[in-house]
């Protein structure tokens, strides 16, 4: 394996993070349910893409870039950390940010992370449902460059092989906490979109030699068409990190059955679940990725796909900002 402490990374997040027990919660479900709280980060609310960012930001600064830019929803937790990780380092932040057809949209324009982004100095690009991102992107950064500026763009979610280490990084840290607390994992669980997350946390664990699956609830996409996604992000990743990607090649373990209509729209299961981790532990959960991940689990372990007195780690990837966003529906 690659030493993999000499891949460049600016320090920026909170760590490690904690992992810690949730007793009421697997009272409530009748399993051990553990949660690794990358929720705090640290990063202006924090979240999981702050550990994406130390290596983004990195690469950047070793390009010379004075401008990031990157695309998402207009309610991305992932944009919020990028213009927070552009003001930590005094670069200039261009967010290009789509609406989101089937969202509550009484807060959803001007609440939540949106209202983060403007305090936090981001320049915003609000493109409607219809609009091309890509298309507009590759004009932005003409245009950035054209005006003499640096700009280093951030695909979705940070999930590049470069961002993909922030989440190898939190794979080792997760076995050595579960070492230090003498834990039996039987299953990690995560919300899983644009595949950084759960392509490092595979990668890290196999780097650790760790035979615990990874299960990830997808957030947009069907269980097949998440698990190319997955996929397509793991194979360079091991690569990258000089590990043979066959190692890989039964690790990818995910379930589309959770996200409802489509990305971003809430579903019962999802307000059902914020709502307990928010009563029976003061865990504030998101609408879009955590919420409807813990939804998953909450149903698997009803249907008892999950068994009784088994322990899970839920990571816990942040977004709580986007609850504000979706304030009517709560």
């Amino acid at each position: 394996m690659r030493n993999f402490e000499q891949i460049p990374r600016q320090l920026m997040g909170h760590g490690p993070t904690p992992l810690e027990h949730a007793p009421r919660l697997s009272e409530h479900l009748g399993c051990q349910l553990y949660i690794k709280r990358d929720d705090c980060t640290g990063l202006a609310g924090g979240g999981n893409k702050t550990r994406k960012l130390e290596y983004l930001v990195a690469d950047a600064l070793a390009q010379g870039a004075d401008t990031l830019v990157t695309i998402g929803g207009l309610q991305s937790n992932h944009a919020r950390q990028t213009a927070a990780a552009a003001a930590k380092f005094g670069l200039r932040c261009e967010l290009i940010l789509e609406d989101v057809a089937g969202t509550p949209k009484q807060d959803f324009y001007h609440n939540g992370n949106v209202l983060l982004d403007e305090l936090l100095g981001a320049n915003i690009h609000r493109l409607e449902i219809d609009q091309d991102l890509q298309a507009y992107s590759e004009a932005l950064i003409v245009k950035i460059l054209g005006e003499g500026q640096k700009p280093y763009l951030i695909p979705v979610g940070g999930s590049s092989v470069i961002g993909s280490m922030g989440y190898v990084r939190c794979a080792l840290e997760i076995v050595d906490q579960i070492k230090a607390q003498d834990l039996q994992i039987d299953q990690i669980v995560i919300g899983s979109g644009s595949a950084g997350t759960q392509a490092g946390l595979i990668a890290g664990l196999i780097a650790a030699s760790s035979d615990i699956p990874v299960l990830g609830i997808s957030v947009s996409k069907t269980a097949p068409h998440q698990a190319q996604v997955v996929n397509d992000l793991l194979v360079p990743v091991m690569e990258y990190l000089l590990l043979e990607p066959q190692l890989a090649a039964d690790k990818i373990h995910t379930n589309g059955d959770y996200f409802g209509d489509s990305y971003g729209v809430p579903t019962a299961g999802m307000i059902e679940a914020v709502k307990a981790c928010a009563s029976l532990e003061g865990l504030l959960l998101d609408p879009v990725y955590t919420g409807k991940a813990m939804a998953g689990l909450f149903d698997l372990r009803a249907k008892d796909v999950i068994k009784q007195g088994s322990k899970q780690l839920f990571v816990h990837t942040g977004g709580s900002p986007g609850l504000y966003a979706y304030r009517e529906i709560f």
